[in-house]
């Protein structure tokens, strides 16, 4: 067991990643890189990490900062229940343990966002505490080594998978920023999904997987099911200034909090709509190609209806609602195939 860590420390040493802009024991700047690597790779995320650093360059700053341009600077990045969690969790960093992140990973896993492995991952980075780390990297480099089958998100092949990592830290605490980017990185760049490079690996010589010949069949797949259809239709609505009508999304749910089109179940429904909602009275303009958007769980054909507006009130009554310019349009926090629409 202690060879497994030693293995993977010798291999970090000499091919791990050395150069993330996030590799410092700095807790804020972990925990940011941490929340934003969720579900995201690195290349993605990085010009995003340098942005919000200049932005908020402490905890304290993304504490103050209205939840607006917090979601402005995410956009584009998905998921953006993590921005939401993100600017709860520095709040509560601020309030309740003073500006300081704390040192145990239990207390890190009470902050919005962040899970077991995600504060395991602080923890380690930031103070060197001696535990497991099971991100996707890591479990899929686990099941590998140990033949372990089974789909790693079911709760019994998980725990299994956690024993596992418990088993395999290295002796000295020292040691654990090296070991767990050491995790990450092998199988990041080594132990991938497809075509992992078992010649390069420092595990190769007892990994069951390699053995037995069954790396693509480890660690097992979840069982596909049918993606949802859905549809919307998104009123691209234009007053005779040239402003685009955006509406705020309630704070949970898809795209929750940004600003976005106001849709509607179809272009029959669009002209009433707009006078019982806004009270605008506005002429619809040949409909734009569709396009789709596609979830983790649904995929989402969305029609973009182009309205002119021809009489309206001094100011809109909608709570939530507000005129933007194209340019402020694009600089507000909208989902990213808003952008894509209003970039074409």
């Amino acid at each position: 067991m202690t060879s497994f860590s030693n293995r993977l420390l010798a291999w970090q040493a000499t091919h791990g990643r050395h150069d993330l802009p996030w590799q410092v024991a700095d807790p804020y700047r972990v925990w940011l890189s941490e929340i934003m690597l969720q579900q995201t790779q690195v290349t993605t995320v990085i010009p995003y990490y340098q942005r919000f650093l200049e932005r908020f360059p402490s905890v304290a700053t993304l504490a103050a900062a209205p939840l607006d341009d917090v979601l402005a600077l995410w956009s584009g990045l998905g998921y953006y229940s993590r921005s939401r969690n993100l600017h709860a969790a520095a709040i509560m960093v601020l309030e309740r343990f003073g500006g300081v992140f704390p040192q145990e990973p239990a207390l890190l896993a009470e902050l919005p966002g962040v899970g077991r492995s995600t504060a395991a991952a602080i923890a380690a980075f930031s103070y060197g505490v001696c535990t497991p780390i099971l991100d996707g990297n890591v479990k899929r480099v686990l099941a590998r080594w140990a033949g372990i089958e089974g789909f790693p998100g079911e709760k019994a092949i998980e725990n299994r998978l956690w024993q596992l990592a418990a088993s395999l830290l290295p002796a000295a605490a020292a040691d654990m920023p090296a070991y767990t980017q050491a995790q990450m990185d092998l199988g990041a760049t080594v132990c991938t999904p497809k075509k992992p490079a078992c010649l390069a690996c420092p595990l190769q010589d007892d990994c069951a997987a390699r053995l037995l010949g069954r790396q693509h069949e480890l660690p097992t797949r979840k069982a596909k099911k049918a993606i949802p259809e859905r549809n919307t239709v998104m009123m691209l609505i234009r007053n005779n200034n040239g402003e685009l009508l955006l509406e705020q999304r309630p704070p949970t749910g898809i795209w929750g909090g940004l600003w976005s089109l106001p849709e509607v179940a179809s272009t029959l429904d669009a002209e009433e709509t707009c006078r019982a909602r806004f009270d605008l009275t506005v002429q619809l303009e040949p409909a734009l190609p569709d396009f789709v958007h596609v979830f983790t769980h649904f995929r989402l054909t969305i029609t973009p209806q182009p309205a002119a507006v021809l009489v309206s009130p001094p100011r809109l009554h909608e709570a939530g609602a507000r005129w933007f310019s194209p340019e402020a349009a694009l600089r507000a926090g909208i989902p990213s195939p808003l952008r894509k629409l209003l970039t074409r």
